[in-house]
């Protein structure tokens, strides 16, 4: 499997699907569509005091139905692969997604890829979801589109948070090939279930390189107890990163207060693992303890004020386009072949933002130089 970039189209307000012609150029591994009801960064800082990208949308929070895009790329692109990344099996039952999945994948003609994750707290629990216990439902979900996939005509099923009575999924695969899935998962157990499922997978946070290759150690010998081929599963990872031309660019990036958020998806435990107290306290969890509308302005502020540049720079692949294509290659060599560069830099304000994509553009280029024929 050769190395070869993902591309990543928004679906939030304001949706631009005039890039999809570019993206369905051959360049690109896949295109990865979000798919989200709430963003990570808190409401009380997306303001004209804290950022100028508050001048440009009223809320980091418009977003649209993923797989509802994802269905519209479909039927404006004839080549590139798509992959929800990631929808959860909370918020969607399995035999909604199961049908929803074989839909897109048919408008796709074969070329859809069902993207699936357990869910995040900010996405469930402010709409009266059960986000108890989602690893276990999780597994239950893939159970359930498996069945619902391989069965012919109707189908029982009994557990423990799902029940099928004589339930069918007649429409036929797209071409007699089901749509692959692939799995976001960093813990035990999901890297587990993703050795046993997954035909793809990516970690939602991989620190180091030595981290991103433990870990698909870990699906890769779930999958061989599994019987499964190991090395047919795709190695993916969204790549945090800070792309600055120069010094300077990159000490302003570290400046602002949407760039400092960042540390709220990260763990109190994985912080002190780089030497650091985490400014939110030894508790924190992360991503699954954001809920945007109810962190105050006061702790926010509070938060910001503890951030050191040392803190995001331990974390996160950071400087010019080609420093950071350097860094990842080294995740290359750990078993990455299918990265998206996501340039956080560009939350940094409308200036950042502007020169974003030509940034990853080159990033993608020195990565794609110095992996030359690798497989």
């Amino acid at each position: 499997m050769k190395v070869q970039p993902a591309a990543f189209l928004r679906t939030s307000l304001p949706l631009d699907l005039t890039r999809l012609d570019e993206l369905d150029g051959g360049r690109y591994h896949s295109i990865w569509l979000p798919d989200h009801m709430v963003s990570f960064w808190p409401d009380s800082i997306w303001t004209p005091e804290f950022t100028d990208l508050a001048s440009a949308s009223p809320s980091p929070h418009r977003h649209l139905d993923g797989l509802a895009v994802a269905a519209a790329a479909a039927a404006l692109t004839k080549n590139v692969p798509l992959v929800s990344a990631v929808v959860d099996t909370v918020r969607r039952h399995p035999a909604m997604l199961a049908q929803t999945a074989l839909t897109i994948d048919h408008l796709a003609r074969g070329r859809f890829i069902l993207g699936l994750g357990s869910g995040e707290s900010e996405n469930t629990l402010p709409y009266g979801f059960d986000f108890a216990r989602p690893v276990s439902r999780f597994e239950e979900a893939l159970q359930v589109i498996r069945l619902l996939w391989d069965s012919d005509g109707p189908v029982d099923f009994d557990g423990r948070f799902y029940t099928l009575h004589h339930a069918r999924l007649d429409t036929e695969p797209c071409d007699g090939h089901l749509p692959p899935i692939w799995i976001g998962a960093s813990g035990p157990r999901m890297l587990d279930i993703a050795g046993r499922y997954a035909d793809g997978w990516w970690p939602a946070g991989a620190w180091t390189p030595e981290h991103y290759a433990a870990m698909l150690g870990q699906v890769r010998a779930s999958a061989e107890r599994a019987g499964r081929d190991p090395m047919a599963i795709t190695p993916c990872f969204i790549q945090v990163c800070f792309i600055g031309k120069d010094d300077a660019a990159l000490a302003d990036i570290l400046q602002a207060p949407l760039v400092k958020a960042f540390l709220l998806q990260v763990s109190a435990e994985t912080l002190r693992d780089f030497g650091f107290e985490h400014p939110m306290g030894p508790s924190w969890r992360g991503f699954h303890d954001i809920d945007p509308a109810v962190l105050t302005r006061e702790r926010i502020v509070e938060f910001l004020a503890k951030v050191q540049p040392e803190m995001l720079l331990a974390l996160v692949p950071h400087g010019t386009p080609k420093q950071v294509a350097t860094t990842i290659k080294s995740f290359v060599d750990a078993g990455l072949r299918v990265p998206k560069i996501l340039d956080y830099g560009a939350m940094a304000g409308l200036d950042h933002a502007a020169a974003s994509a030509a940034n990853v553009l080159a990033a993608e280029d020195e990565l794609l130089r110095l992996c030359g024929d690798l497989r």
